[in-house]
């Protein structure tokens, strides 16, 4: 979870600079066409992050929910349980353990937050990024390159299973790696508004940032 918290290339030769602009679009397009019905999604998550030489740094699982546009909670509940909720407007994050929330106005920025990708507007996402494409059978990865250096990763790469988001992959600047795999997932289905509120437990220390 602490991985995901501060999370969320290379250039190209001139030479190729033409048919990787002609890739990208491509590519972005597909992104886009997949995750423009996307409502809402719902899914159990196993996480793995690594360090920049392999070694496992923390393992956790959880469950998450989204519902577009901005509204999301991301709940670890092992080894550690904590909790991220986005109302829309605010951002909470609760650590149980310590006893404390800290309450963030929602960063718009999809660069900033890999679940808005998810939970905002697609069409951010040529704006925002390089896309480019991989597919393997049914498998179809897309790799995305922010454009701007102020992000909290440096790659992220989706991964579509028969047209269906299985996982997420994040690189970040000190090549530490975020590995989640998403299990029992739904699609487009109810979510109840109050998944998306948080209710600060009595006795929390609150942490206001104004950013």
């Amino acid at each position: 979870m602490k991985g995901f918290k501060t999370l969320m290339a290379t250039g190209l030769l001139l030479l190729l600079a033409p048919l990787a602009a002609s890739a990208d679009s491509q590519a972005a397009d597909r992104l886009a066409a997949l995750l423009e019905p996307l409502d809402s999604y719902a899914a159990d998550f196993d996480q793995k992050i690594l360090d920049s030489s392999g070694n496992r740094l923390q393992e956790a699982k959880g469950r998450m929910w989204l519902s577009r546009p901005g509204k999301f909670r991301w709940e670890v509940e092992d080894p550690y349980r904590q909790v991220v909720v986005s109302d829309g407007d605010k951002v909470y994050l609760y650590d149980p353990d310590l006893e404390q929330v800290t309450v963030q106005p929602l960063d718009t920025r999809v660069t900033h937050t890999p679940a808005l990708l998810l939970s905002g507007s697609s069409d951010a996402l040529t704006k925002n990024y390089r896309v480019s494409r991989q597919q393997q059978g049914t498998a179809e990865t897309f790799t995305l390159i922010p454009q701007t250096p102020d992000t909290l990763f440096e790659s992220l790469k989706m991964i579509f299973y028969s047209e269906r988001l299985g996982g997420l992959k994040m690189t970040d600047s000190t090549g530490q790696r975020t590995a989640i795999e998403f299990r029992d997932a739904t699609m487009n289905q109810a979510i109840d508004d109050s998944r998306f509120v948080f209710e600060i437990p009595e006795g929390t220390d609150v942490i206001r940032d104004t950013q």
